[in-house]
């Protein structure tokens, strides 16, 4: 009977530290993955703002249109 209670003591403990393990560890993990959702929050602001910027340039002048003059005109 005593050791029926020692090995649910043992499960008992082994459970609440296997729990602080996964969570120790889960949370650098989490940490990580938020620092790379924010780093590529702001990546797609910049490629906006950098594509907004491209597209309201001004438009170049078109050239005016050339007169083509055959040289040599046959009579």
């Amino acid at each position: 009977m005593i050791d029926a209670l020692w090995v649910l003591v043992g499960i008992f403990i082994g459970s609440i530290g296997g729990i602080l393990t996964i969570s120790l560890v889960t949370s650098g993990k989490f940490d990580d993955l938020q620092n790379e959702i924010q780093d590529l929050r702001n990546q797609r602001n910049l490629l906006k703002e950098e594509i907004f910027r491209l597209d309201n340039q001004a438009k170049p002048k078109p050239r005016k249109k050339r007169n083509y003059r055959p040289k040599n005109k046959k009579k």
